[in-house]
This record gives structure tokens, C-alpha cells and sequence, in this order.
């Protein structure tokens, strides 16, 4: 849930930077609708009922689903914002995929912020991770709004998501011109 707080702060920035709000539709991201099937996959595997659903099948869902949107971020890595995005799911997906289909998480962090549920979740905590550096050891304090935890590989993806935001606001089309001249 990370992410939702970077488009406002990309809105704010392009706002602040001379960018209009309508040239955001004039972005032209080309495997969008993979990006978004992947994350769509992700929010119902999180949900209790479809993770204990698909039971032993959830780890490799996960990888799935975060694979596809790293493939379709790379495919768009051009579109400014896009690498650093890309990087910030790699380390997400490294860290997955070494934990076994699992996002370890700083046991005081995911105490701090989430009631733990039944079914598969993507932020858990495991002994001794591999990667740890890139694994969810921060957490937005409960009184935010969707708190969670979170890693440097969402925070790279929240800065990327505000750059694309904000230089979208002030550029004509994926590669087009600088909107003041």
C-alpha cells in the first residue's frame, strides 16, 4: 500500500513544477494492463479466502504475479521514473523469491502496524532471511492510513512511481516534448 501514497506526492510535485493534471491520460505505458492484472493477483492472494483457497500454491502465485510486474515495468523502462521503479521490484522479487515465495518482514515492524491473519500473506517473519537489507524492515506508523511494512525495494518503487507522475505532468506523450517549450 506503499504505492498509494506516491501518486499524490507525484500529483503534488508535477503541480508544483508547472505540470497539468490532464496530461497524466497522454501516458502511454505499454504492458499496463499486465502491471495491473499482477497487483490485482496479489491484493485477492492477501485476502484470506483466496489464500487459503489456493493453500501451497500461494508462494508461487506471489512470484508470478510480482514477475509480471516487473516484466512489464521493463518494458517501459524509458518512460522516466520506469528504472527506478524496475530496480525497486527487482529487490522485492530477489527477496521473494530467496525467502520461498515470502516477503520477510522485522518482526517489531509487522507487530507494530498489521493484525495477522489466517491466510497467505506477503510480509512474514522468518528466522534468519536471506537478503534481509532487502526485505519489509520498516513500518508507517498504525495512526497512517493502510499502514504496513515495507522495504527499500518499495520505497525505490514509491519514488519512481512520483517521478513518473510528476514528469508525465510536464511532458506531451511518453517521449514527447517538454511541456514549457
Amino acid at each position: 500500500m506503499f504505492i498509494l501514497y506516491a501518486i499524490p506526492i507525484g500529483i503534488l510535485a508535477g503541480l508544483l513544477l508547472g505540470g497539468r493534471l490532464d496530461r497524466l491520460v497522454d501516458l502511454r505505458l505499454r504492458w499496463a494492463s499486465l502491471a495491473l492484472l499482477g497487483l490485482f493477483v496479489q491484493l485477492a492472494l492477501f485476502t484470506d479466502s483466496i489464500g487459503d483457497a489456493v493453500g501451497d500454491a500461494a508462494p508461487a502465485i506471489y512470484v508470478a504475479s510480482t514477475a509480471a510486474v516487473l516484466v512489464a515495468v521493463l518494458r517501459d523502462v524509458r518512460v522516466p521514473g520506469m528504472a527506478i521503479i524496475a530496480l525497486g521490484a527487482a529487490c522485492n522479487l530477489a527477496a521473494i523469491v530467496v525467502n520461498g515465495g515470502y516477503m520477510p518482514a522485522d518482526p517489531a515492524a509487522l507487530a507494530s502496524v498489521v493484525e495477522l491473519s489466517t491466510g497467505y500473506s506477503n510480509s512474514v517473519v522468518i528466522g534468519d532471511p536471506a537478503l534481509q537489507p532487502l526485505t519489509d524492515l520498516f513500518a508507517l506508523p498504525s495512526s497512517f492510513p493502510l499502514a504496513n511494512v515495507f522495504s527499500v525495494g518499495d520505497v525505490l518503487i514509491g519514488i519512481g512511481v512520483a517521478i513518473t507522475v510528476a514528469v508525465a505532468m510536464r511532458v506531451l506523450g511518453v517521449g514527447g516534448a517538454d511541456a514549457t517549450g
